[in-house]
């Protein structure tokens, strides 16, 4: 009986912890403890118990004390404390392969990407290589008195549940276990597909401090999460959450069908959204290069320039990408019962003139279009948003099971 008690108080602990750094990271604002208790829930005795315990873990730090009002006692906020918890993120894409390393507080602790053609690259070179390249920056954290939480890995492609990359068509990579890489079993890092965790980067306060970015995406929204690279990526998170499906394939827009008839994709179907959308079939419909040479992404800023120049060939390319992405964007809308679509990847270089010209292409396709106000965003500005979900998703180990870190 007294260890089924003591099981039981560890777990609500785990809980409450979880509540607590969830709320710090969600707030746009330094909240103090009466403020916690009051958006957690606890009672002011437990949050004072917990606030210690993140104290005195070096989690959170009090900061300068606010006074709450005119005649009312000073509030001291906490609010995360850098230099002591970070999150690894590693990728490997079709265009190179990188890291960044990541605090509570936002903060890029180290980051480094080593541009590369994937064309049949052999995967054990490739991760050798990636384990090559974390290494340092791992002897970097420890000698900084960083602790690593936990690591992601952003792929190309479906990974199951037990960690195998099922297919990678824009790789040449199937069938794989990654715990045989060195890198991935010595770090115990989590696999996912890259849109996942690219979408996971556009969430606010997911596992770090959320920025202040008035209008954007909040901590809780839905939304569908659309990027070009060389396929077509995307992702459904709803409530804050991504929904990866019963299997952990889910949201694999890029290959739904806009044409029976279209050209062969490299996923065995026929006109997929990839073969419209996707980086490398946009720079070959513009007459910018030909064959594998399409998929470098150098191209990129000339198709920009192209269509900003009014070309001809780039201007049908991009047109006809657009119609595509709002026929398989307004389905999804119809399907899922969601308002809000995040472009990134190729189609966030466009910014808002984009994004305008996609929202009114789907709004006349979806069927509740007069209750409902459809957006259309631009990602995050940052070069590699998988990456940074990635180390973000090391990081959330802390946030989802704080008592396997902290010293109670």
């Amino acid at each position: 009986m007294a260890r089924s008690r003591s099981i039981n108080q560890d777990d609500l602990r785990n809980h409450n912890l979880s509540v607590v750094l969830s709320a710090l990271m969600q707030s746009t604002v330094p909240l103090g403890r009466a403020q916690l208790a009051k958006s957690t829930g606890l009672t002011k005795a437990t949050m004072s118990l917990l606030s210690e315990i993140l104290l005195k873990n070096d989690v959170v730090e009090q900061i300068q004390p606010l006074r709450e009002s005119q005649n009312g006692r000073p509030s001291t906020p906490l609010a995360f404390r850098s230099g002591k918890w970070a999150g690894l993120g590693m990728q490997i894409n079709t265009d190179g392969y990188g890291y960044i390393a990541v605090d509570l507080t936002g903060r890029t602790i180290g980051e480094r990407w080593v541009p590369c053609v994937m064309d049949d690259a052999d995967p054990d070179e490739v991760f050798a290589a990636l384990d090559e390249l974390v290494r340092p920056v791992e002897a970097d954290l420890r000698d900084g008195g960083y602790r690593l939480v936990g690591t992601g890995l952003a792929l190309p492609g479906l990974i199951t549940a037990d960690q195998r990359l099922l297919n990678a068509p824009n790789l040449g990579w199937s069938n794989m276990s990654l715990d045989r890489f060195d890198v991935v079993s010595r770090l115990d890092a989590f696999a996912d597909n890259e849109a996942n965790l690219a979408a996971i980067a556009q969430i606010p306060g997911y596992a770090t401090k959320r920025p202040d970015r008035p209008g954007s995406l909040g901590p809780s929204d839905s939304f569908l999460y659309i990027s070009t690279d060389v396929g077509v990526g995307s992702a459904f998170v709803r409530a804050g959450n991504v929904v990866r499906g019963d299997h952990g394939f889910g949201g694999e827009l890029g290959h739904v069908s806009v044409e029976m008839n279209g050209p062969k994709c490299r996923c065995g179907r026929n006109g997929c959204l990839e073969m419209y959308a996707g980086r490398r079939e946009l720079v070959k419909t513009a007459g910018i290069a030909e064959g594998d040479a399409a998929a470098r992404s150098e191209y990129v800023d000339e198709l920009y320039a192209r269509w900003r120049g009014g070309d001809t060939k780039a201007v049908l390319a991009i047109d006809q990408a657009l119609t595509a992405m709002a026929s398989v964007a307004a389905s999804a809308i119809n399907i899922l019962d969601v308002d809000t679509i995040v472009l990134g990847g190729f189609w966030s270089g466009f910014q808002e003139d984009i994004c305008t010209r996609l929202r009114m292409r789907i709004t006349p396709q979806v069927l509740a279009r007069y209750v409902l106000d459809v957006k259309v965003l631009a990602c995050r500005s940052m070069e590699h948003p998988a990456l940074y979900g990635a180390a973000l998703t090391g990081l959330r180990r802390l946030v989802d099971h704080p008592v396997d870190y902290l010293e109670i």
